[in-house]
């Protein structure tokens, strides 16, 4: 059958809806995959979507609704009755249920809660209770766990009884009594060994694992370092609890990345896409770092109104303070965000200061240099013989160019060794990012402009 995604289908989708082509509409949704049938379940009103929604196998409905919106999710609990949100909650993987959880209001969740099974209640229960963002917060415990003293027959066997409802049976975790973890075989494994392998010959014993109180950051580094497509997740005893699989971890780099960049922004994180943000939410999450950044860019004018007397003596000084304080900036940003990007990806620690400063000192001196020279020129060849200003002298150039070189080391400077002066004492790198590195930058480039400009034009 060809393969055809939502925005393939759309006008056919809509057409049958519109024209009550029920049947035919679920034939066609049955022939597409879950994340496109959730695409056009978000573009449905209310009353069509869970009217739409019924006509889904009991599985894929399931499979449907762990990629829907929590708007969607919210409106098709409000809509189906117990029996059937309990079976969509049966049929959910634990980590996405607990997801569904964490943003559902407080009474929609009262009703989730009362509809699942007292093992599943139990299970999300616990899985609540870790901290948010830690490993034990997005595994899931729908694993194929082995004993090591099962054959290869034997094995095959359970992966198939048990295999149906689990997140992935590739990896398979093999345990003891005390459900502590051994070591992990695959089913490549199994189906290259002879059928009365005992499991504990074949087993990889050097299993990498994580704790479930790591932070979810670490856990993405052990799948992207190693190559794995799963991780097992141990408590403090060793004993293997749940499992973090690959499209678990790529869900955490987008909402990490997602977070950096606002921040980087000087922008309140927000879990709401930017569609369903309302222009309150959008208000509350910018104006608390636009009014601390307004403020301290008083700074910058109290500087510039101090050496009034300065500017009035060479009004010439005047228009290069845009050029400076955008230049400091923007090489501030640059060295911020290479060390930002560094540190998120282990590339850099505090230990490595000193080398980045070095490194970053010598990049400063060859971009200041080149800056400087063009600057020079322009200065003289453009404002002075082009412009006519004759009030632009060699010496007007000379503090200009000279300024520029100084703020762009003390801009490359702050640049990287900010973000790692914030991760060492706990904070998010990513805070110390374009905007804030800017007000700073600014203020040291006219520090700096001025006092360059008292000592070679003694103003």
């Amino acid at each position: 059958m060809e393969n055809l995604d939502f925005e393939d289908r759309r006008d056919e989708l809509f057409s049958k809806l519109e024209n009550k082509q029920y049947r035919s509409l679920k034939l066609t949704l049955c022939d597409m995959n879950e994340y496109d049938i959730a695409a056009f379940f978000e573009e449905l009103d209310p009353s069509q979507l869970a009217m739409v929604f019924r006509m889904l196998s009991k599985e894929q409905a399931a499979e449907v609704f762990a990629n829907l919106e929590v708007q969607e999710q919210e409106c098709i609990i409000n809509s189906v009755t117990d029996a059937e949100l309990g079976s969509i909650i049966e049929e959910l993987y634990v980590d996405d249920a607990v997801d569904m959880m964490e943003e559902l209001p407080a009474n929609v969740v009262k009703r989730v809660m009362r509809t699942a099974t007292p093992e599943t209640r139990n299970l999300i229960n616990q899985f609540l209770k870790y901290p948010e963002n830690s490993a034990g917060s997005i595994m899931t415990a729908e694993f194929v766990d082995l004993k090591k003293y099962m054959n290869v027959r034997e094995s095959i066997a359970r992966i198939r009884r048990i295999g149906e409802d689990k997140e992935t049976i590739y990896t398979c975790f093999v345990t003891s009594a005390d459900r502590k973890l051994e070591g992990i075989v695959t089913v490549k494994d199994l189906l290259l060994s002879d059928d009365e392998s005992i499991i504990e010959d074949i087993m990889d014993t050097r299993v990498i694992c994580a704790k479930t109180t790591d932070d979810q950051e670490e856990v993405s580094a052990l799948i992207s370092d190693y190559d794995m497509l799963v991780v097992p997740i141990v408590d403090m005893e060793s004993r293997l609890v749940g499992i973090v699989t690959v499209d678990d971890v790529i869900d955490v780099l987008e909402q990490e990345a997602t977070e950096d960049i606002e921040k980087m922004a000087a922008i309140l994180p927000s879990d709401r896409p930017y569609m369903r943000s309302s222009v309150w939410e959008l208000w509350k999450n910018r104006i608390p770092w636009l009014l601390l950044l307004m403020i301290s860019a008083t700074f910058t004018g109290m500087i510039i109104t101090s050496f009034e007397s300065a500017l009035a003596a060479q009004v010439a000084l005047t228009a290069f303070i845009p050029m400076l304080m955008d230049t400091g900036g923007n090489t501030g940003s640059q060295a911020s965000v290479t060390i930002i990007r560094a540190l998120s990806l282990g590339d850099v620690e505090f230990r490595d200061v000193l080398r980045v400063i070095w490194k970053e000192i010598r990049v400063a001196l060859l971009c200041g240099v080149v800056l400087a020279v063009v600057s020079f020129g322009k200065i003289l060849l453009v404002d002075r013989l082009l412009l006519g200003n004759d009030s632009i002298t060699v010496f007007v150039a000379l503090t200009v160019t000279l300024t520029l070189v100084i703020t762009v080391l003390c801009a490359k400077f702050v640049g990287c060794t900010l973000p790692m002066l914030a991760q060492r004492l706990g904070f998010d790198p990513a805070v110390m990012a374009s905007p804030l590195i800017t007000t700073i930058v600014d203020a040291v480039a006219l520090l700096v402009y001025f006092a360059v400009a008292k000592l070679l034009l003694g103003v």
